[in-house]
């Protein structure tokens, strides 16, 4: 839901203040967060742990490791349009190659004390979901950024105006995710995991016509509330089967994990798909090259979507994890 309202707020502060405070906008928020945590939020434990008397402790190798993979690979995406095989962008990506090399390396040795313990991906549904996460959520990433990007500077919509757009994604998720979870438990995930993402592609399908001087109602909605829809039929299904998918003493870890997956599949469509497409500089500003660009990542983006659609009818299954490893 927060990243469905993310461009109504987004372009709320444009609009009414700077776009840097986009960025302040995380303080408060991170603030409220901490605080609730230290007051609500009960400590645990690993049990299996403290009966040995060992300690997981922080891993700062492997977090380190982690945001240099992410970060070079980013970087690197992103600069190559404008760079090309600069030193730069070279540099950038040799590093995060490496690093993903290392941390796995890493992550192997300290076994379950690890910040990602590889032995997670025994389970081969809990492999395969975290890669249906990011497939589906880079078609997200890619389209918020895309479809905000285009209504502004071809369709000539304000930041608000464009923010509001997406608004029906968040209602969409916020009355159907419990109803699309009651469905998963009692049928399993494989058929909401497997429509979802059939039903979300039409809908980006249908918003590849969109043009300048568009009507919200007639060419911008049906769209947006297609692909709101089929979300809503992947966001909880798709949570509680990563949880299902291990066991009960590493459900944070998988919890943190897919959540970062998602994160990096959004990240890496913003980076990736403008290169794909043919769109950097000025690019932006230019009216025909950005439609174009605009129709091309959208069925990129269905592509993954569909992609998604045919991992899950072929390789998901109800968890079967109660306990034990992380198997």
């Amino acid at each position: 839901m927060s990243t469905a309202l993310g461009p109504l707020v987004g372009g709320w502060l444009i609009d009414t203040l700077s776009w840097r405070w986009i960025f302040f906008v995380n303080l408060p928020l991170a603030v409220g967060v901490v605080l609730a945590a230290m007051r609500w939020v009960p400590e645990s434990r690993d049990e299996a742990v403290s009966r040995t008397g060992g300690g997981r402790g922080f891993d700062v190798v492997g977090a380190v490791l982690g945001a240099l993979a992410l970060g070079g690979v980013t970087y690197a995406l992103i600069d190559a349009p404008a760079q090309g095989a600069s030193p730069a962008v070279l540099g950038a990506a040799v590093v995060g190659v490496v690093a993903v090399a290392v941390f796995v390396l890493v992550e192997r040795r300290r076994g379950d004390t690890a910040m990602l313990p590889t032995g997670l991906f025994s389970s081969r549904l809990f492999a395969v979901l975290n890669v249906f996460t990011v497939v589906v959520y880079a078609a997200l990433g890619g389209f918020t950024f895309f479809l905000a990007v285009y209504l502004q500077n071809v369709v000539g919509w304000s930041a608000l105006l464009t923010g509001l757009a997406t608004v029906p994604m968040t209602l969409l998720l916020l009355v159907g995710s419990p109803r699309a979870g009651a469905l998963s438990a009692r049928i399993g995930p494989r058929l909401p995991l497997t429509v979802g993402p059939v039903i979300a592609a039409i809908g980006l399908l249908l918003l590849r016509r969109v043009g300048p001087g568009a009507s919200y109602w007639t060419d911008v909605l049906p769209g947006v509330a297609l692909f709101g829809a089929g979300l809503t039929l992947v966001v909880a299904p798709l949570t509680t089967s990563v949880l299902g998918a291990v066991s009960d003493r590493f459900a944070g870890v998988a919890s943190g994990f897919n959540n970062a997956a998602s994160r990096a599949g959004g990240l890496l469509a913003v980076a990736a798909l403008p290169l794909l497409v043919g769109l950097s500089g000025t690019g932006y500003e230019q009216k025909g090259a950005l439609a174009d660009a605009y129709r091309g990542a959208l069925l990129w983006c269905a592509c993954l979507l569909l992609a998604g659609a045919l991992l899950a009818a072929l390789l998901i299954h109800r968890p079967r994890v109660k306990g034990g490893g992380p198997s």
